[in-house]
């Protein structure tokens, strides 16, 4: 098994969103990244829930939408 992480950098930009939009998610408790130091690190599923959100999020999905169908799946 690998221990890929993932930096909010990195993710921000697959994404084409901004490094705040993931902090958002962060405060929101929607992902928790690991920390080292000031740096987060993101898991493989942190990115898989991420990336749903945002699919539902350009479907018109709400975010308590979003989160709430994820949510049936984990």
């Amino acid at each position: 098994m690998t221990d890929k992480t993932y930096t909010i950098s990195q993710l921000a930009k697959e994404f084409g969103v901004t490094t705040r939009t993931i902090r958002f998610y962060e405060e929101k408790g929607l992902v928790t990244p690991r920390r080292d130091g000031q740096k987060r690190l993101f898991t493989p599923a942190d990115r898989v829930r991420i990336k749903l959100i945002l699919r539902g999020k350009r479907i018109g999905m709400t975010l308590r939408e979003c989160v709430d169908f994820i949510d049936m799946y984990d």
